[in-house]
């Protein structure tokens, strides 16, 4: 009885997204396993993602079924032990306190570089790209470098901070296209083998540390993709390090996915299997943690590039995955696809979003108008060898730019 229970109560739930058990469009569900309906009711997203992973399950777009799924806001009528669970270990406890800082790198970003290198730009950049005017993954992942750059104002010769620098994609390109001096740091030893061997021949020093261990003086500071690692508890603590090191007349650019509603833990699934000890902040969490000590001079939201992205990457992903399977098993090839697809749908319904943070210590001095679109890149002059005209960096990857349907 129980199990016919669940069964009605998953099928409603679904039906009101046009979500139909063994239907025929797309987005729908075929269910292999009638377990998962039990599963599903009692533990929520981490039931459903769990259930996926095991086949128990399968839908033809994923993408789709997710974005229904949040547009109807069905994650918001399904109230499980294990959400509360999170909620609260996430209300009580610092999981993002220093001694845990590096279980991210561990566990997410040290799951292989050839991997990452297989679904990401030449310059492996893992965060949201700006596809203004482009179907290339390497192009819109571009725009949104020198979009970053031109918000910052960076110059030759300045020092620039990238927390969380990823495999040093965005140091080599502001150190090859703006000649400046730039420090990374990341808690991923993968990343950090790697980035160093990527960024040899440039004026860029990789670290592997935590950000609270900063103490240093720099021009201009950015951080992409970071902060969702940060944790509400220690939000505060980013904001004033980053004010510590960042020089009077600096600038800070904070690039973060957002929540639309405080929170205090991850989502079940997400915070098991992909992002563990992460969180999503809001903006009404935000904005406490850098007052008093920074100004707001932008605020930019491009949340549906992010569905884009994570298009091009479940597209590598998908093509590349045959060169990998040697090395993961289906199990992580459901676990990392119902990854990818799921942040798309979400990104698509606004579940989430995609911010940018211009932030300096005291106003920007004059007249500062923020661009929201890359301009051209300009000619810097090497201190040496004189005017040198920047050119466009080798990636790791080899062949033409893939090229990706809006």
């Amino acid at each position: 009885m129980l199990d016919n229970l669940f069964r009605k109560s998953f099928t409603e739930l679904f039906a009101a997204a046009d979500i139909t058990i063994d239907g025929k469009k797309p987005w729908d569900i075929k269910v292999h396993d009638s377990r998962l309906f039990r599963k599903a009711m009692l533990q929520g997203s981490l039931g459903l993602g769990e259930s996926y992973m095991d086949g128990w399950w399968d839908c033809n777009d994923l993408e789709e079924l997710f974005y229904r799924l949040f547009t109807a806001n069905v994650d918001q009528k399904v109230h499980t032990l294990c959400g509360t669970k999170c909620s609260l270990m996430g209300a009580i406890f610092n999981l993002q306190k220093p001694s845990r800082a590096f279980t991210i790198g561990r566990r997410h970003y040290d799951v292989g570089n050839d991997l990452f290198r297989a679904m990401l730009d030449p310059l492996m950049i893992y965060s949201c790209a700006y596809w203004n005017g482009t179907t290339s993954l390497e192009k819109a992942q571009e725009n949104k470098l020198r979009l970053v750059c031109d918000k910052l104002g960076i110059e030759p010769g300045m020092r620039v901070l990238d927390i969380g620098c990823g495999w040093g994609g965005t140091a080599r390109y502001i150190a090859g296209h703006y000649g400046a001096k730039v420090t990374g740091i990341t808690v991923s030893g993968e990343q950090v083998e790697l980035a160093r061997e990527f960024c040899r021949g440039y004026d860029v020093d990789i670290r592997y540390m935590d950000y609270r261990n900063l103490d240093d003086s720099f021009d201009r500071i950015l951080s992409l993709g970071m902060l969702e690692h940060v944790g509400h508890k220690n939000y505060r603590a980013f904001f004033e390090t980053a004010r510590h090191c960042l020089n009077p007349d600096g600038r800070l650019l904070v690039q973060t996915v957002g929540s639309n509603v405080p929170t205090t833990g991850p989502d079940p699934w997400i915070g098991e299997y992909i992002f563990p000890n992460s969180m999503l902040p809001s903006s009404s969490q935000i904005t406490p943690a850098y007052e008093p000590l920074f100004v707001l001079e932008d605020w930019h939201s491009f949340s549906f590039d992010y569905t884009l992205t994570l298009r091009a990457w479940h597209k590598n992903f998908n093509h590349r995955w045959p060169e990998f399977k040697h090395a993961y098993d289906k199990h992580f090839y459901r676990m990392w696809e119902y990854y990818l697809l799921s942040f798309s749908g979400a990104f698509r319904a606004r579940a989430i979003q995609l911010w940018q943070l211009l932030l300096s210590p005291s106003g920007i001095k004059g007249e500062f108008r923020v661009p929201h679109d890359p301009l051209p890149l300009k000619t810097f002059t090497d201190r040496e060898n004189g005017p040198k005209r920047p050119t466009r960096i080798p990636g790791p990857q080899s062949g033409q730019p893939q090229e990706f349907p809006r």
